[in-house]
């Protein structure tokens, strides 16, 4: 297949295609570069895609609106992975127009390119953070995502009722998917891994927030890229035993889908430092802190609808998956 991967220099966005590339599949990439993060590192994760001769690279923003048309225009794509975003919680609190043009005008476009060049599907990256105030664990793509606690979450959930729409008024194929705190090598700074390592490895205090009260369903790269893949080749259909007079966020009468994709077995905070400390052979300096404006306690993914979608579920335990990161970031940054 001709693939687009949008945020091919990101994280997920370089393993995605790394294995779409491997299986024989042509892969255009397209990213921005931004510096939201050290571009250095999109950079390098690029330099691992860009000798493929099935890779070619465009660097765009999805916001542009005649450039993503004139993308769809040249390239008669047969699939579509959408997993460029103006990503982050926090980074939502201090630029909110970033998260618009980004997460709601671009995503416009990538329907739009969709929609009048016929692609087959559309897959594209939603976020745990849709389940925003819900407390009823595991997180299940049947409960309501009504009550977003950042703007970063209302434009996934904004993200998900816009494909709908696409999908029920032009027959368009789409599936969104919940990623839970993805982490592994060639991960993002700005998150808690990468942070935690980076600091305990300078001998610096960490930032603990909620004072350590917090579960995530941590979730390893490769688990995530795989589920992707998976996802990717089994096109969105309706579901045939849709009621609308019992009417379920997970069903629909148009080609629709979404799905969690989590290692479905949460860790504590304090666990996930625990296993740091131990990778590194070091311990950490902590500061605790109060729980943070659009953060959320705990998460949990129930991934029973991706099990029996596509046969997969995610388990790569935290403690390797650890142990993974820091060997890449002991290579990478030669410490």
């Amino acid at each position: 297949m001709k693939v687009l991967v949008t945020g091919a220099a990101g994280f997920i966005g370089m393993h995605v295609s790394q294995i779409l590339l491997a299986r024989g599949d042509q892969v255009v990439g397209l990213d921005n570069l931004n510096d939201y993060y050290d571009p250095t590192l999109k950079h390098d994760r690029l330099a691992r895609l860009t000798p493929h001769p099935a890779f070619s690279f465009i660097e765009m923003d999805v916001a542009d609106r005649a450039g993503m048309a004139q993308v769809f225009a040249e390239h008669g794509f047969d699939r579509v992975v959408h997993l460029a975003a103006q990503a982050g919680v926090r980074y939502s609190l201090v630029n909110p127009h970033a998260y618009i043009d980004s997460n709601i005008s671009g995503f416009t476009n990538i329907l739009e390119g969709c929609r009048h060049h016929s692609v087959e599907h559309l897959v594209y990256a939603s976020s745990s953070s849709v389940y925003g105030g819900n407390t009823l664990m595991p997180f299940s793509e049947h409960h309501g995502v009504d009550h977003p606690v950042s703007l970063y979450a209302a434009t996934k959930k904004a993200n998900e009722l816009m494909a709908h729409t696409y999908s029920h008024l032009f027959n368009l194929p789409t599936t969104g998917l919940r990623f839970f705190t993805v982490y592994g090598p060639w991960g993002r700074p700005d998150m808690a891994l990468f942070l935690f390592t980076k600091a305990i490895l300078a001998g610096e205090p960490i930032k603990v927030f909620n004072h350590g009260q917090m579960i995530r369903d941590f979730t390893y790269i490769d688990d995530i890229a795989e589920g992707v893949v998976r996802v990717l080749d089994r096109v969105a259909t309706p579901d045939a035993g849709y009621d609308a007079m019992k009417a379920d966020p997970a069903r629909s009468s148009a080609p629709y889908r979404v799905f969690n994709i989590g290692n479905h077995q949460p860790v504590p905070l304090m666990g996930f430092i625990e296993a740091i400390e131990q990778a590194l052979g070091r311990e950490a300096k902590k500061e605790f802190l109060p729980l943070q404006d659009g953060d959320v306690p705990k998460t949990h993914a129930d991934v029973e609808e991706l099990a029996a979608w596509t046969g997969f579920r995610p388990a790569m335990p935290v403690t390797e998956g650890v142990k993974r990161f820091v060997a890449w970031y002991r290579d990478y940054y030669k410490i």
